[in-house]
């Protein structure tokens, strides 16, 4: 039996790819920064917490990274650890650094010094592209990190190039743009949109708040991604990939579809607010994943609409639980 640890299993990316793994005969183990006092809602929502072997892990500190993969003794590692919110990080770029950069960077120290033939996966983003302008970016685009965050993806998709041809791991990036599921932060715009869009539907009287909404990104669908990223690491040789729908779309977009799925013109419930715009955005952002059609036989069957549809149901759900 296979066993894989996943740094971040608490998160969106950790528990759909927890599930993922377990149905393909995985043993799993994932860490969380205080496994003790999670409630890892995630999982429980997925129906995987008593299946999933939750370990104290915190990426910045080497000796805990040690400690974490010498219990789990693992074939995989995917590292989806680290801060994952753009706009927090112009608030917290220290922490963006810290937690994404030297995170990786321990992570890869740890599996040279103990020389085991782990396979080991980051997750690189689209973010590091910056503003794309015009067309689709693929494997070859240079970086043009325009946020902290970005700019932490960066460095840490680096360092796995650097280790993987200087010591020979076989260490591996998955370039993945925007990937949504009802299990995002409700911190996270596109669950912003969807909880409030939901909310007035059932009588709410409330106005939703955004900022820029002619921004354009390429939205698909979680579960799919995670699928991606353990092909990544089934192939002989480690290579870097684009994960997308290929398919931009404006926020504005996003909002007129959440709303009209509900019955709303969404001219409406939604205002714009000056001060919710980021000190440095992208405008455009889209990406090619030819290379993970043609090599890993993966692309994206679901598109920002059918992402909208599952995340409503979700959410209609919890309202009623509720």
């Amino acid at each position: 039996m296979k066993r894989a640890l996943i740094c971040g299993v608490s998160g969106q990316d950790g528990s759909y790819l927890a599930k993922f793994l377990l149905e393909k005969g995985y043993e799993v183990w994932g860490t969380s920064r205080d496994a003790q006092a999670r409630s890892l809602t995630n999982l429980s929502y997925l129906g995987i917490r008593d299946r999933v072997k939750v370990i104290s892990m915190v990426a910045s500190d080497f000796r805990s990274v040690i400690q974490a993969i010498s219990q789990s003794d693992p074939h995989e590692i995917y590292n989806l650890s680290g801060q994952s919110s753009v706009g927090l990080s112009f608030d917290q770029p220290a922490e963006a650094l810290e937690s994404i950069a030297t995170g990786t960077l321990n992570l890869l120290e740890v599996i040279r010094f103990i020389g085991a033939p782990v396979r080991f996966y980051n997750a690189s983003s689209g973010e590091c592209f910056g503003d794309i302008v015009t067309g689709l970016a693929d494997e070859n685009v240079p970086f043009q990190p325009r946020s902290p965050y970005a700019v932490a993806k960066s460095t840490a998709h680096w360092l796995v190039d650097n280790y993987r041809s200087a010591y020979g791991l076989y260490a591996c990036n998955g370039i993945l743009f925007n990937h949504e599921s009802p299990l995002r932060p409700t911190r996270f715009v596109t669950r912003k949109i969807v909880r409030a869009a939901v909310r007035i539907a059932q009588g709410a009287d409330e106005k939703l708040t955004l900022g820029d909404m002619a921004i354009q990104r390429d939205w698909g669908w979680c579960a799919e991604y995670v699928d991606a990223m353990w092909r990544m690491l089934q192939l002989e040789a480690p290579e870097d990939f684009v994960i997308a729908t290929g398919e931009a779309n404006s926020l504005n977009d996003f909002v007129e579809s959440a709303f009209s799925q509900l019955g709303l013109d969404w001219r409406q419930h939604v205002v714009q607010d000056a001060k919710l715009f980021r000190p440095s955005e992208i405008r455009y952002n889209c990406g090619d994943a030819g290379k993970a059609q043609r090599i890993l036989d993966w692309s994206a069957q679901n598109k920002m609409r059918d992402v909208i549809r599952a995340m409503i149901h979700y959410e209609r759900q919890l309202t009623e639980r509720n």
